[in-house]
């Protein structure tokens, strides 16, 4: 591996340093008095040490491929405030993952969209949404080990919107958009094995459901890409969103994966990509973001049990956390605060989250995460500190590369920091460390997606 001081100086790995590697970018949230910042003097001095890893979905300058995963130590990221210059650790998926995934696949990987680590945090999962390719980390030397690709599916598309790893650590769960397939990787992290199941393979777009009916079809599932694999802790359900809206909930063990749980349209809107596990349940979201559904902001709780082939449509029943269908609406990330006590749902359009109550299902108060030189922070994805007083989330980009354009399209990208107050009831972003990658005639490319912390 080569250092570098700049990420897009043809290194594989390097350290990002230079004023020209930050744009200045900012926000403001909600307001709250000192006084009511529980925590929000700890900085760095109270949080187990981390890494946060962000991933820019651009391709690396002057490629047609490639991208930029972005590597934090976390505590240089929490004690900022304003506009934060945090050197980076740089991983330039145009070069050594390029390499690899076009000696093992035939092709080079676009789009680095999902990021996801394993249980026991040795390995980094990689999706890329464009042309179907998981690569596989060590998440401690920044080496890529595999890459895999998707297969080919409905009318000949492929992608990985999403590559999950099982609590288990024996498959990785991914959902193939375009191609309306769900895909199965064995995985044995410590042996260094990577392999497709193809008897597990389901395909969403010809299947029939346990009820008879087929799996896509007008009215009841009308485009059965899924979007984001959801695994509960035993690894028992698998929520698979699905973006012309309807839910699958499977057994994403079984072989070839099977449909324990269906719902149609008209109980679960489509686009969701945000799940978190809390209070016995599974909240889950739906979106805008589509031309199909430009605007949508629906919060949904799901049991973690009674799910059985044998049941109706539709059953067990799912509450309706929160629903608005007004225009400018759009949910997407998620996250669980500190000691389980809220749920933060981001809504890239306006520019907010949205806070609920695990115990009531109660809807807390809104964040703005906006601010005069951030006016449109378009909030992503985003992750936890471990002391939970720290929310990480990814800030859009001005040129998005997914997702509706009318939806997705941000000021400032980078990654914000987020101070959470009273155990996450309201916060307010504290800083943001930009992420920039222009082209060669000065248009800022760049866009932030994913983000994970991953404890050291």
């Amino acid at each position: 591996m080569k250092m570098s001081f700049g990420p897009f100086l043809g290194a594989t790995v390097g350290l990002c340093l230079l004023p020209a590697c930050f744009e200045p970018v900012g926000s403001t949230g909600l307001a709250a008095s000192e006084a009511d910042i529980e925590a929000g003097t700890e900085a760095a001095s109270d949080e187990q040490p981390f890494e946060v890893w962000a991933v820019d979905q651009s391709n690396t300058n002057g490629l047609a491929y490639g991208g930029t995963v972005y590597i934090y130590d976390g505590l240089s990221l929490v004690g900022g405030s304003g506009i934060t210059q945090v050197p980076a650790e740089v991983i330039d998926l145009g070069g050594a993952t390029a390499a690899l995934c076009l000696g093992q696949t035939g092709a080079n990987p676009v789009r680095p969209h999902m990021l996801f680590f394993n249980a026991a945090r040795t390995h980094a999962v990689l999706s890329f949404v464009a042309s179907g390719h998981v690569a596989i980390f060590d998440a401690a030397t920044r080496a890529p080990v595999a890459c895999l690709r998707a297969s080919a599916g409905a009318d000949g598309a492929r992608q990985a919107h999403a590559a999950v790893p099982a609590p288990d650590g024996s498959y990785i769960l991914v959902a193939n958009q375009n191609g309306k397939l769900l895909e199965r990787i064995a995985t044995d992290y410590a042996a260094g094995s990577f392999a497709w199941d193809p008897g597990a393979t389901l395909d969403l777009a010809r299947c029939v459901a346990p009820s008879g009916d087929p799996c896509q079809f007008p009215h009841i599932r009308p485009d059965n890409a899924p979007i984001c694999p959801i695994i509960d802790a035993t690894g028992a359900h698998g929520f698979i969103t699905l973006r012309g809206g309807g839910l699958f909930v499977v057994d994403p063990a079984a072989t070839p994966i099977r449909i324990v749980g269906e719902y149609d349209v008209a109980t679960v809107h489509g686009n969701g990509c945000g799940g978190i596990e809390a209070g016995g349940s599974m909240f889950i979201d739906s979106g805008g973001g589509t031309a199909a559904n430009l605007d949508q902001f629906d919060v949904y709780r799901f049991p973690l049990t009674g799910y059985a082939a044998t049941n109706a449509p539709n059953t067990p029943l799912r509450e309706v956390v929160f629903t608005d269908a007004s225009p400018d609406r759009d949910a997407h990330g998620m996250v669980l605060t500190k000691h389980g006590r809220n749920v933060w749902a981001l809504d890239r359009i306006r520019g907010v989250a949205e806070v609920f109550d695990v115990a009531t299902s109660a809807h807390v108060g809104t964040v703005d995460l906006k601010a005069p030189y951030a006016s449109d922070p378009a909030p992503d994805l985003m992750d936890i500190s471990p002391s939970g007083n720290r929310a990480f989330v990814t800030l859009r980009g001005p040129t998005p590369l997914s997702g509706d354009p009318h939806a997705s399209t941000g000021t400032t990208p980078g990654v914000g920091v987020i101070q959470l107050i009273q155990a996450g009831d309201s916060g307010k972003l504290k800083s943001i460390t930009p992420i920039t990658n222009k082209d060669a005639g000065g248009v800022e490319r760049a866009d932030p997606h994913a983000i994970r912390v991953r404890l050291l």
